[in-house]
């Protein structure tokens, strides 16, 4: 079976301005921009000696002390690519010129409050804005939605994310304290990828736990996103799992009434250096045994999806799509959903009467 998965690019590469110079943009987003044979006309951040090391590594022609020389300099047709922390994005968006084509990294705000108040600058100043929900372009989840669209595996009714992993949060400083750490910095990307497939669900049920030896704010979640009495869509995350590989998980998958999807997220395993990611579907046929097969897929999550939230935004931008599928206006939705998975953390549960 010959399987679709890779991003359609844009009839136009349009020049792309980053904001930002973070660790983000030298491992995913540059080797991304250009694989795809994107343009990177310029990039700034504020300490200019790191926008400087990434534009002698990448060839970017321009380095900017701050991001009004940017925008001075910038064509018309400009894609700013904007890597800031969330607290960064509102103050940094008002200085883009209005109707500007923008990908701002993901979460979309540090809390429910600050997710509002971006999209209300995104919609004041009528930019053409995307969040950098980047798994949805992921091969193996390319791969998968290609198998489900077209009727192979049914009618999908289990969707599952499982990860018992550990994860080295010193490598992510920015984030390593945060008091919301893993739901708003982590599972969002699982939130938006169910959402991606199912839509909102009709109710959230989330637990998101601490480890009792580390100072992380939580390092362990369990969310089920509710849909009907028949969909099973759940987020199993534990980043503590630190006692070799042997029973390490890290993957996605999808049951339906005629087969199942299962994919590996590679990337997770033995972090940072990874593991291959591994591809397989099962087509149940009357009379015949269950049988997997096995597709070797090219490319991963990263830095290969960065191509797609950059290449929707880019086709949205020229007309050649009417769709933008991971926009602000819909992202707020993904958002949503992690402020009801903290809500339900803090209130969700049922005393059980022990009184007997």
């Amino acid at each position: 079976m010959q399987l679709v998965y890779k991003p359609e690019l844009p009839k136009e590469k349009r020049p792309i301005y980053i904001i930002g110079a973070g660790g983000i943009v030298r491992d995913a987003h540059l080797p991304a921009y250009r694989n795809a044979g994107f343009v990177v006309k310029g990039i700034t951040n504020r300490t200019k000696q790191r926008a400087t090391d990434l534009a002698k590594s990448f060839n970017i022609p321009n380095v900017y002390d701050n991001v009004e020389e940017m925008v001075s300099a910038a064509s018309t047709n400009a894609v700013f690519d904007l890597t800031l922390m969330p607290n960064q994005f509102v103050a940094t968006l008002e200085l883009l010129p209005d109707e500007s084509a923008v990908l701002i990294q993901k979460p979309m705000g540090d809390d429910y409050k600050q997710t509002i108040e971006i999209l209300e600058v995104c919609r004041r100043k009528k930019l053409k804005a995307a969040i950098n929900c980047q798994m949805r372009f992921a091969p193996y989840v390319m791969a998968a939605k290609y198998l489900i669209d077209q009727g192979l595996i049914g009618e999908l009714y289990d969707f599952e994310v499982r990860l018992t992993i550990y994860t080295p949060w010193e490598y992510f400083p920015n984030v390593v304290n945060h008091p919301r750490l893993e739901i708003q910095q982590h599972s969002i990307h699982y939130i938006d990828l169910i959402r991606s497939f199912l839509g909102n669900p009709k109710k959230v049920y989330s637990k998101t736990l601490r480890n009792p030896i580390k100072p992380m704010s939580s390092t362990r979640t369990t969310t089920i996103m509710d849909y009907n009495d028949a969909m099973r869509a759940i987020i199993n995350t534990n980043h503590d799992h630190n006692f070799g590989e042997k029973n390490q998980e890290s993957f996605v998958k999808w049951e339906g009434t005629k087969g199942a999807i299962k994919a590996r997220i590679g990337l997770l395993l033995d972090y940072p250096n990874g593991k291959p990611d591994l591809f397989q579907y099962c087509i149940v046929k009357d009379g015949e045994e269950p049988n997997w097969v096995e597709v070797a897929l090219e490319g991963s999550w990263f830095p290969d999806a960065f191509v797609g939230t950059m290449a929707s935004l880019m086709r949205y931008v020229e007309g050649s799509t009417d769709e933008l599928p991971t926009s602000v206006e819909d992202v707020v939705h993904s958002m949503a959903i992690v402020e009801s998975a903290y809500q339900s953390n803090n209130d969700g549960g049922i005393t059980p009467n022990y009184n007997v």
